[in-house]
């Protein structure tokens, strides 16, 4: 049985929420950039994802990133099972 989460327990914390509107804010004036290339962001799912991972350096309440999903791996071991069969 899997465990019930508290009724009301915030996911993220204020920090974290603070941090992702100064980063839409920044996307919508045109000044945000990328970190790896540095490009300007003008996608909202980016703005978003910059601004979690800064909230999570600054130790804000934010939860931990999710994997690379399972479907990769999976794919993965069957190739390996058909290279490995001829």
């Amino acid at each position: 049985m899997a465990a019930k989460k508290k009724k009301g327990a915030r996911k993220y914390g204020k920090k974290a929420s603070s941090t992702v509107a100064k980063t839409m804010r920044k996307r919508k004036k045109g000044t945000l950039k990328s970190g790896g290339s540095g490009r300007k962001v003008t996608s909202r799912k980016q703005a978003i994802a910059i601004a979690l991972s800064e909230a999570r350096k600054s130790g804000a309440k934010v939860p931990k990133r999710k994997k690379a999903s399972k479907k990769r791996a999976s794919k993965k071991r069957a190739s390996k099972k058909r290279a490995s069969k001829s």
